[in-house]
């Protein structure tokens, strides 16, 4: 059963920074990677995906601000945020794609959360 640890929420002011970082456990087939987040009451948004083999895509409000990247190797993915704003305030969830038994899956972290004050 593959799982996916997640660390670096916190509480910061807009324009901050921050840093998520995922860790991916018991595969070795994982293909793309991203992030997700959540707001209470809005339904689950794509952040930012990458591919295993490095093609990026992010949703047009995190353009320019957040960066991700993943280390192949360590099968983790990491989400740099930058100059952050009030509406990224949410639960940020890790999501990989993982082949198993010829099918593929998608599997979740438990969330962290990112609020951002004034």
């Amino acid at each position: 059963q593959v799982q996916l640890v997640e660390s670096g929420g916190g509480l910061v002011q807009a324009g901050g920074s921050l840093r998520l970082s995922c860790s991916a456990s018991g595969s070795r087939f994982i293909g793309t990677m991203g992030w997700y987040r959540q707001a209470p009451g809005k339904q689950r948004e794509l952040v930012a995906t990458i591919t295993n083999g490095g093609r990026i895509n992010y949703t047009d409000s995190v353009k320019g601000r957040f960066t991700i990247s993943r280390d192949n190797a360590k099968n983790t993915v990491s989400l740099e945020m930058k100059s952050l704003k009030p509406e990224d305030t949410a639960a940020y969830y890790c999501n990989a794609n993982v082949m198993e038994r010829f099918r593929m899956y998608e599997y979740w972290g438990q969330g962290t959360q990112v609020t951002v004050s004034l």
